[in-house]
């Protein structure tokens, strides 16, 4: 658990220095609105298409081996931006790099659910969590001050070199610590669609709620940025503090959370979690000054009060022995479906912001109303193959 969590710290505050002003970056180098957009429908996409391959091979290969491999991915497309100065090969390079966190992440929680006892999973994912909001926080602030120094296209690019170099050192580290599995490689479905099928009721109900907050989202999700800073006016450094409030704010939330939700029912705190994805949109369209968009972030990062929860939820509907496949092809369902509320998104901020942030809110009531009235919630045993 101290390898991964020491590995998430290092490989995240690479990553969330470059990826939170990679919107500002491509306007700086030839972009538009448009592969902003791109730019986010991308992250939905390849979080969807890279889900269920991360979740087969760590049942496959072990956590250990599949975690160096999705570093070695990241390392890539970071080096894909560095050489080649353009938005087309930013996209490219993104195709590698913006979803580590969600190719690694069926591997992180299946380390959880293999050395920690049932009644404690919600804690440890929720310490996973609490562990990577240290980078979401400090790596926007350390961005920020690299471009107000260096501008917004060398300052982005130096952030690239710092994530190289991090990603590298937690190589070093992940190899040291995680040990490598004793057990014989795990049977595991490759075909995501046979999975699919094998997912019980509860886990389906679940994810149509998801997919509908995720609209909720990801529709202004890359354009948040751009509000601030081009519409709002504030700095860049400014952006990074609002980054801080919301990571705080989730951090302070995650543990005592997670205490009652492995004592209690967590349906009631996943319901929290989606009204907060929900109130987030209207909060942006009311803010015109630097002090409404803290009060914004603020509800931002209480939208991580049911989160932790949820994807135990997601552990505890899951078959044994198949958990993190069925993470994966849990997320592939969900994150290929989301990734159209990204591309959409960019036509509705063409419109205008207003039209953007209304919609994600509608789309914000529907999932929370059909989580209530249709997710059911977790079975007493987990459910078997």
């Amino acid at each position: 658990m101290v390898g991964l969590l020491g590995m998430v710290v290092l490989v995240e505050m690479g990553e969330k220095m470059a990826e939170q002003f990679l919107p500002l970056y491509l306007l700086a180098v030839g972009g538009n609105a448009i592969s902003i957009g791109l730019l986010s429908g991308l992250d939905n996409l390849l979080s969807a298409l890279y889900s269920f391959p991360g979740g087969y091979l760590s049942d496959r290969i072990g956590y250990k081996r599949a975690l160096l491999f999705f570093n070695l991915v990241a390392i890539t497309g970071y080096a894909i931006v560095l050489i080649f100065p353009s938005w087309q090969a930013a996209l490219v390079g993104a195709v590698l790099f913006i979803s580590w966190s969600a190719i690694s992440l069926p591997a992180a929680v299946g380390l959880v659910s293999e050395v920690l006892p049932a009644n404690k999973h919600t804690m440890g994912i929720s310490l996973h969590s609490f562990v990577r909001r240290v980078p979401m926080a400090l790596g926007p602030i350390a961005g920020g001050i690299l471009i107000s120094t260096y501008g917004e296209y060398e300052g982005v690019r130096l952030t690239f070199f710092v994530a190289i170099f991090l990603c590298f050192v937690s190589l070093i580290l992940q190899q040291a610590m995680l040990a490598d599995r004793k057990t014989a490689p795990l049977v595991v479905e490759r075909n995501p669609l046979r999975q699919f099928r094998l997912m019980p009721a509860h886990l389906r109900s679940l994810l149509v709620s998801d997919i509908l907050i995720r609209f909720c989202e990801q529709i202004p999700y890359a354009f948040v940025v751009v509000w601030a800073i081009k519409n709002l006016g504030i700095t860049a450094v400014q952006f990074g503090f609002l980054r801080v409030i919301e990571m705080v704010t989730a951090m302070l939330v995650y543990i005592p959370v997670a205490y009652l939700a492995d004592k209690s029912k967590k349906k009631p705190f996943v319901v929290m979690t989606f009204v907060f994805f929900s109130l987030f949109p209207l909060f942006l369209l009311m803010a015109n000054s630097f002090a409404w968009l803290a009060v914004a972030f603020f509800v931002r990062g209480l939208k991580e009060f049911g989160e932790p929860t949820r994807k135990a939820l997601i552990m505890e509907f899951s078959p044994q022995g198949k958990k993190a496949s069925m993470f994966g092809v849990y997320y592939l369902a969900r994150d290929l479906i989301v990734s159209l509320a990204a591309f959409g998104g960019a036509y509705l901020w063409m419109i205008s912001p207003q039209v953007n942030f209304l919609v994600a809110f509608a789309f914000g009531l529907l999932g929370t109303l059909y989580l209530v009235l249709k997710v059911e919630s977790a079975p007493n045993k987990t459910p078997a193959i």
